[in-house]
C-alpha cells in the first residue's frame, strides 16, 4: 500500500501553499481592482507618469475601464491558478503588470497599484507551480475569434445607432467620427461625438462596453477552461480491462461497468490494475472501484491523479466500495457516504413468510393476468431477439439519453448477461438485463417496461431471477442503488432528531423528481443486506463541480443539453 507522505506528494504536491497563498491574493487583487473602480476613494494621488506625459482627463476614464475589467478577470483567473494551470499563469501575470500600469501610472488608485505589483512579483516566484496543461481542443485562436466577434458585433451595432439617429439626438457626424465614436466606446473614452439626449449617450457607451467586456470575458473563459475529450476505450483497453475482470470481478459488484466505451482508461505500470473515467465539467469521473488486484490500486491511482493534474481535472470518484474510498482517502481525498447498494443473497432468498408476502401478492397478481417471464442467457436468445427488445427498451426509456454511468453499461446483450422478459399474449412487457459479477454474481443493469403494464411485472420479473440464480449456481444478485438509504430510515424512527427528521422530509421532496425513496422501497422489498457506496472528491469547495458532473454523468441534471452545445462548440 502507498504511504502517508507518498499519497500526499501525488496529489497535494509540494508547493500547494504558495499556490493557495497566490490564489486569494488574486481575488484580492482583483476585488480591489472592482471596487477601486466603483468607490471614487484614493483617486486624488496622481500617477506621476500621467503627470510627465500630461495625459489628457480620458486617461483617467481608461484606466478606470481597464482596472473594472482586468479585476473581474483575475477573479476568474484565480479559479484556474487554485489548479495550477499554466495559462492561468500566463495571463494573470499579464494582467497584473497591466494593472499596476493602470494604477499606479495612469492617475489612478495607488493602495491597489501596490497589491498589483505584490501579485506580480508572487507570480513570478512561483511559476514553477503552474505545470496543467489548457484545453487541447480549444486553443488561441477559437478565443480571440470570440473576442473579435463580440467586439466587432458591439462596434457594428454603435455605428449603425450613430448613423441613423435624428440630429436631435447628437450633432451630425462625419463617416471618419463615427468610425471613431464606435471603436472608443469599445473602450468607455469620449469620443468627437456630441449628443444632445443623455440616454442616448449612455446607450452607445453600454453598448461598447458590454460588447467589449463580454468578449474579453468569454474568450477568457475558453483560454481558461478544462480539456473536456470525448473519451472511447479502444479494443486493446477494453480486452485487457476484460482481463483485470476475469482475475479480480468477484470484488466488486459494480466492476463490469468500467467496460462503457465512453470512458478513458489508465493502468497501472505493472498493468495489474486500472482506473476508468470520463471528463465531465472538469471533472475526470470514475465510477466504483479500481479494476484488477487492490494491492495494485494505489499506482493505478496515482497514474490517474498525475493526468488529472496535468490536466487541471478534478479528482472523483462515485459509488466506491469502503475498501476502495480507504484506499483513496490515502491519497488526501475527502469520502462522503451517499447511500447503500442492495444485494440479495440467493442462498437464502424466498418467496415465503410474512415479510415477503407484498412481492408474493404482486408477482401472483401479474401471473394471474397472464404474464410469462423468460430469464434466459444473451447467448441463448432466439436470432434477431436481441434487437427488438434493445428497441423496446429505448422506446419505454422515457428520456432521450440513457441514464446511469456508475450502474449501467449502455449496451445490452453482452456474452454472460442475463435477459429477463415478461410476456403477456406473446408480447414482450417487460425487459431486465443483468451483467456479470464475477463467476457466481449478477449485477442490475437495465430495468425497462412497458408504461401501459400492470403493476407488479418488476416484482415478478426479479424474484422469477432471483429463483432462476438460486438454481443456476448465482451466490449473489445486486439490485439498485439506494441513494442516501440511510438518512431515510434514521428520520423515519421513532424518536428521530429534528435535524434527522429535516433531511428525510427533504430526499422525500426531491423524490418527486429522482428516483430516491421509491426506489429504497422497491429494493427493501427482497429483504437485501445493504453495502454502502462512497464519494470520493478532493474537498468541499469542488462539491458543487463534482456534483454537477455526478448528476450530468448519471443523466439526472447537471448542465441543460442546450449549455452543452454551446460550450463544445
Amino acid at each position: 500500500m502507498v504511504t502517508g507522505t507518498r499519497a500526499q506528494h501525488t496529489w497535494q504536491a509540494a508547493g500547494v501553499t504558495s499556490v493557495v497563498a497566490i490564489t486569494w491574493v488574486t481575488r484580492l487583487a482583483g476585488l480591489v481592482a472592482i471596487v477601486s473602480t466603483v468607490v471614487p476613494v484614493g483617486r486624488d494621488v496622481r500617477g506621476h507618469v500621467a503627470k510627465w506625459l500630461e495625459l489628457p482627463s480620458e486617461a483617467t476614464t481608461a484606466a478606470a475601464a481597464v482596472a473594472l475589467v482586468t479585476g473581474v478577470l483575475l477573479i476568474m483567473l484565480a479559479a484556474g491558478l487554485r489548479r495550477r494551470k499554466r495559462r492561468a499563469w500566463q495571463l494573470a501575470v499579464g494582467f497584473a503588470a497591466l494593472l499596476a500600469l493602470s494604477h499606479l501610472g495612469l492617475r489612478h488608485v495607488f493602495g491597489a497599484g501596490v497589491v498589483s505589483m505584490v501579485l506580480l512579483a508572487g507570480l513570478i516566484g512561483t511559476r514553477r507551480y503552474f505545470i496543467a496543461r489548457p484545453d487541447p481542443t480549444v486553443g488561441r485562436w477559437r478565443a480571440l475569434r470570440v473576442l473579435l466577434q463580440l467586439v466587432l458585433a458591439g462596434f457594428v451595432l454603435n455605428f449603425a445607432l450613430l448613423s441613423v439617429a435624428p440630429a436631435r439626438m447628437l450633432d451630425p457626424l462625419s463617416f471618419a467620427d463615427r468610425l471613431s465614436q464606435s471603436a472608443l466606446a469599445l473602450t468607455g473614452v469620449s469620443g468627437p461625438a456630441v449628443f444632445h439626449e443623455m440616454w442616448f449617450e449612455d446607450l452607445s457607451a453600454s453598448i461598447g462596453l458590454i460588447f467589449s467586456i463580454t468578449g474579453v470575458l468569454v474568450s477568457a473563459y475558453f483560454l481558461l477552461r478544462s480539456a473536456e475529450p470525448a473519451p472511447e476505450l479502444s479494443d486493446d483497453e477494453l480486452a485487457r480491462l476484460h482481463e483485470l475482470l476475469k482475475q479480480h470481478g468477484e470484488r466488486d459488484s459494480l466492476g463490469y461497468f468500467a467496460l462503457r466505451r465512453d470512458k478513458f482508461a489508465v493502468f497501472s505500470k505493472t498493468g495489474k490494475a486500472a482506473v476508468t473515467f470520463r471528463v465531465i465539467a472538469g471533472v475526470a469521473l470514475t465510477s466504483a472501484d479500481p479494476l484488477g488486484d487492490h494491492e495494485a490500486w494505489p499506482g493505478a491511482i496515482e497514474e490517474y491523479l498525475d493526468i488529472c493534474q496535468r490536466n487541471a481535472w478534478v479528482p472523483a470518484a462515485m459509488g466506491a466500495s469502503e475498501l476502495g474510498a480507504t484506499v483513496w482517502a490515502r491519497f488526501g481525498l475527502e469520502v462522503l457516504e451517499i447511500g447503500d447498494e442492495a444485494v440479495v443473497d440467493t442462498k437464502t432468498f424466498t418467496l415465503d413468510g410474512r415479510v415477503m408476502r407484498g412481492v408474493r401478492q404482486a408477482a401472483s397478481r401479474t401471473k394471474r393476468a397472464g404474464y410469462k417471464v423468460l430469464v434466459r442467457r444473451a447467448e441463448d436468445l432466439r436470432p434477431g431477439e436481441l434487437p427488438e427488445l434493445v428497441h423496446l427498451a429505448a422506446t419505454w426509456r422515457g428520456t432521450e439519453t440513457e441514464r446511469g454511468f456508475s450502474m449501467a453499461l449502455g449496451r445490452m446483450g453482452d456474452p454472460g448477461s442475463v435477459i429477463v422478459t415478461a410476456e403477456q399474449g406473446g408480447r414482450v412487457r417487460g425487459v431486465l438485463q443483468f451483467v456479470p459479477w464475477g463467476e457466481r454474481g449478477l449485477s442490475l443493469d437495465v430495468m425497462r417496461r412497458d408504461r401501459t403494464v400492470d403493476n407488479g411485472v418488476n416484482e415478478l420479473m426479479i424474484s422469477e431471477l432471483l429463483l432462476y440464480s438460486r438454481e443456476h449456481g448465482i451466490d449473489h444478485v445486486s439490485l439498485n442503488f439506494a441513494a442516501f438509504r440511510a438518512l431515510m430510515e434514521q428520520g423515519q424512527r421513532i424518536g428521530a432528531g429534528p435535524v434527522a427528521r429535516l433531511s428525510a422530509k427533504v430526499l422525500h421532496f426531491f423524490s418527486r423528481w429522482i428516483q430516491i425513496e421509491s426506489l429504497y422501497r422497491f429494493n427493501a422489498k427482497f429483504q437485501p443486506r445493504w453495502v454502502p457506496r462512497y464519494l470520493v472528491y478532493p474537498g468541499v469547495g469542488s462539491l458543487p463541480r463534482v456534483g454537477i458532473a455526478t448528476f450530468e454523468a448519471e443523466g439526472l441534471g447537471g448542465r441543460s443539453p442546450w449549455l452543452r452545445r454551446v460550450l463544445h462548440r
